[in-house]
C-alpha cells in the first residue's frame, strides 16, 4: 500500500494527481494545500473521501513541520513512499515579457525572481527537509520535483525563448537543487529527480483578459513551442497529465540510473513533445 504526499494539491495538476491517486483505494494519499477548506470542499464535491489534507504554505517551515507530525500519525510508522513537490509560483507580471523590456525597471525583475525562487526552490527544499525522516522510513523512497522545460538552457537557446525569465531561473535552480540532493542522499537509497509534465491545461476560473500587445507576445511564444514540437504542441487534460506524471515516477528508480535526472514525462528531454 504505497503512500504519497502531493503539494499544491488544491488545483491544477496537483489536484489532478491527488484525484488519480485517490481512485486506487490501496494508496494512502496525503495532500498539502494553503487553503485546506477549499481543497476539502473540492474533494467532497468530487465524492473523494480517502485523502488526508494538511494546511501549509510551502514557504512556512512551522506549518510544514506540523503537517509532517500529522502525516507521521496517519502513516503509523510505515513512512512516506513518494513526495511530489508540485506547488509553484508563476508570475503573471513577467510571464509574457522579456528581460530587455526591463532595462529601466530592474526592481520588477529582482522582486519577481526573488518570489519565484522563494516558492519554487526554497519551498521544495523546506518540504523535503520537513518530511525527510518519513521518506527514509518509506519503501519506495522517491522525491520528485515538478519542473519545467522553461528551465532548460538548451531549449532556451534553440528557440530563443526569452519570456518568463524569473520563473525559468527558478526552475533551472530547482533542477540543480534536486541533483545536489541526489548527490547527497543517493547512498541512503533515496531517489531525487525533476520531472516536466509537458503541456497540461491547468487554467481554472476566469480566463485573464490580454492586451493586444500581450496577445501578440503569447502567439509568438506558442509558435516557438510548436516549432520545437514539430507542430504537436498540444495540451493534455489535467488527469491525463497526472497519469503521465505518475507513470514516469513509477518507472524511474535510483537503481535505473535516474538519480538527479531532469526528464519530461515521456522519458526524453523533448519538453514540448506529447
Amino acid at each position: 500500500m504505497p503512500s504519497y504526499l502531493v503539494t499544491g494539491a488544491s488545483r491544477g495538476l496537483g489536484y489532478a494527481i491527488v484525484k488519480v491517486l485517490a481512485s486506487d483505494p490501496a494508496n494512502t494519499v496525503l495532500a498539502l494545500a494553503r487553503n485546506k477548506q477549499a481543497a476539502e470542499d473540492r474533494l467532497a464535491s468530487d465524492k473523494i473521501s480517502n485523502v488526508h489534507v494538511f494546511a501549509a504554505d510551502v514557504t512556512d517551515e512551522t506549518a510544514l513541520k506540523a503537517a509532517a507530525r500529522q502525516a507521521r500519525s496517519i502513516l503509523g510508522g510505515k513512512g512516506l513512499d513518494v513526495l511530489i513537490n508540485n506547488a509553484a509560483y508563476v508570475s503573471e507580471k513577467t510571464a509574457l515579457t522579456s528581460l530587455h523590456e526591463y532595462e529601466n525597471d530592474l526592481q520588477t525583475v529582482f522582486e519577481d525572481t526573488q518570489r519565484s525562487v522563494e516558492v519554487n526552490v526554497y519551498g521544495p527544499l523546506k518540504v523535503i527537509f520537513a518530511f525527510l525522516d518519513l521518506i527514509r522510513q518509506g519503501q519506495l523512497k522517491k522525491v520528485v520535483a515538478i519542473s519545467s522545460g522553461m528551465g532548460d538552457i538548451n531549449m532556451i537557446n534553440e528557440i530563443k525563448l526569452s519570456n518568463a525569465a524569473p520563473y525559468a531561473i527558478s526552475k533551472g535552480a530547482l533542477n540543480v537543487l534536486m541533483a545536489k540532493l541526489n548527490a547527497s542522499y543517493a547512498d541512503s537509497g533515496i531517489l531525487f529527480m525533476s520531472l516536466c509534465p509537458g503541456r497540461v491545461d491547468t487554467l481554472e476560473g476566469d480566463i485573464p483578459e490580454l492586451t493586444q500587445a500581450d496577445l501578440t507576445r503569447l502567439q509568438g511564444i506558442l509558435a516557438k513551442f510548436q516549432e520545437n514540437a514539430d507542430g504537436k504542441y498540444v495540451a493534455s487534460a489535467p488527469e491525463d497529465g497526472a497519469r503521465n506524471v505518475l507513470a514516469a515516477i513509477d518507472r524511474q528508480s535510483l537503481a535505473g540510473g535516474f538519480g538527479g535526472s531532469f526528464l519530461s514525462h515521456n522519458g526524453t528531454t523533448k519538453w514540448t513533445a506529447p
